[in-house]
């Protein structure tokens, strides 16, 4: 097939999606996740259908959060189909939003995706009407009331729309369009989302989503790509390597200086499968006598009811399951070295307050946007002995970031709080696929494609990866822009 030119400027200079279907030929919109790690959102057209890739919230710099009380660019009751790549918020939290418009439309999603979802979204919401409720009780916010983007009730509605679908098994969401969802190896249920597009040509677009690694403790290897037209790819991690070799030790360290100080170890982890992987580098530590054998204590409901989850995967085995991890599994629980304590309850949480001596706090959210670990942090952060252990990507304008970037003192519930803690940044626990995994992974396309969009990366990683595929590969590397319009034909 001979190689179709693309007007990166949008279609008949549009650069936001029409409100009709007569486009003769099929468009991509990026409506999110575009210039930025968050939000993603990726509309496609043709002229029988509409079908929107991820429904995320926007996170970190206030410019991007004030995002999701916009007005969604396109009528939701005009989507005929929504596909979810996986269950975290930046990816299915906006969902909540376009069912309360009327959208009506199925969300498709694996079957652990939307198990997680209906774990994760009412936490979402709940979180919103307590953080809306503090500030309110608190006078801190700038808007009287301040109102939560959407409510628990409003999240439960929306679980309504959400249909599993298993991996590997094609399906027509709409008309036209066939969907096929394969392990990304990112987190539980994640998925490659692969489009084919019915027509004259017919059209293939694989979107990665969160894209895994090889070195999951837990989940199979992100599955290959094969044909492809046009491939939509994360670039969260395309300007750097992670440093796997010592990051064991490196969190081992921490945690022993730590205790030796007689101070708390914070972990602010996101509540989906980065909990997971953290519980279970702490028993392998434990086990092999490389840490003291410290209380843990994970202090998130929504972490606990999601651990649950992955217990059940581990025992079924699910699909995405490393079949190494299912056998360990038999002989015991991966995640608890014998000393975890679920905190469910407030009261519970605050009472940590209390505790002394060298113990191990792990809280959610993962970029201490918000969620328990605020209050952990307002708490631990003044003094010296204790230690900040951040596990994952930080965004641009999250406290994780301020902190990863070493800030003398970060604004939290009202105040600003004197960083006197240590900190250490291992993003080398990160689950995103990095510089060298995402080439490794383009690589599986056969024959390579037409074009390659990047999306979910800060501006200077998408074009640092784009320099290296240009110089490495026969396609067309695009770094996406925000609300762009794409040919697809």
């Amino acid at each position: 097939m001979a190689k179709v030119p693309y007007d990166h400027r949008g279609v008949n200079g549009q650069n936001r999606p029409e409100t009709g279907r007569s486009q003769l030929v099929p468009i991509l919109t990026f409506l999110g996740a575009a210039g930025t790690v968050t939000g993603s959102r990726f509309l496609v057209e043709t002229d029988r259908a509409r079908v929107l890739i991820d429904a995320g919230l926007f996170q970190g710099l206030k410019a991007l959060r004030l995002r999701n009380r916009e007005p969604f660019p396109v009528d939701p009751t005009t989507l005929d189909a929504v596909v979810v790549t996986h269950a975290h918020i930046d990816h299915i939290g906006y969902l909540p939003v376009l069912v309360r418009e009327g959208m009506t439309a199925p969300v498709h999603a694996s079957a652990a995706t939307v198990d997680l979802a209906r774990i994760v979204l009412p936490d979402s919401g709940h979180l919103q009407e307590e953080e809306a409720d503090y500030a309110n009780r608190k006078g801190f916010s700038k808007h009287h009331p301040a109102l939560p983007l959407y409510t628990e009730a409003d999240a439960r509605s929306s679980l309504a729309n959400l249909v599993p679908t298993p991996f590997g098994r094609e399906l027509e969401v709409a008309p036209g369009v066939h969907v096929t969802l394969e392990p990304a190896g990112h987190i539980l249920g994640s998925a490659i989302v692969r489009l084919r597009l019915e027509g004259t040509p017919e059209r293939t677009v694989v979107f990665s989503g969160d894209l895994g690694r090889h070195e999951h403790p837990i989940l199979c290897s992100p599955s290959p790509i094969g044909h492809a037209d046009v491939v939509v790819m994360e670039s969260t991690y395309g300007d750097r390597l992670h440093d796997d070799a010592d990051a064991l030790e490196r969190l081992a360290e921490a945690i022993r200086r730590t205790a030796k100080r007689g101070g708390t170890i914070l972990i602010p982890a996101f509540a989906v499968d980065r909990t997971e992987v953290v519980l279970l580098y702490l028993r392998q530590l434990v086990a092999a006598g490389e840490i003291p054998d410290l209380p843990i204590y994970v202090d998130s409901p929504m972490a606990l009811s999601a651990l649950e989850v992955y217990r059940s995967a581990l025992a079924e085995p699910a699909a995405d399951i490393a079949a190494d991890v299912a056998r360990a599994a038999r002989d015991g629980d991966p995640f608890d070295s014998g000393r975890v304590t679920e905190v469910r309850e407030v009261e519970h949480s605050k009472a940590l307050a209390d505790l002394h001596g060298p113990m191990i706090i792990v809280s959610a959210s993962g970029m201490a946007t918000g969620g328990r670990v605020v209050h952990h942090l307002r708490r631990l952060l003044p003094n010296h002995n204790n230690s900040v252990l951040l596990v994952g990507y930080q965004a641009a304008g999250t406290r994780g970031r301020l902190l990863a970037d070493g800030a003398t003192e970060v604004k939290m519930l009202g105040r600003h709080v004197r960083v006197r803690a240590e900190v250490v940044d291992l993003g080398a626990f990160s689950v995103h696929a990095d510089r060298s995994e995402l080439m490794e992974w383009l690589r599986t396309a056969q024959p390579a494609p037409e074009v390659v969009y990047l999306v979910h990366g800060e501006p200077g990683s998408a074009r640092s990866l784009k320099a290296l595929l240009d110089d490495a590969s026969p396609h067309e590397t695009v770094v996406a822009r925000d609300r762009e319009r794409v040919r697809l034909d």
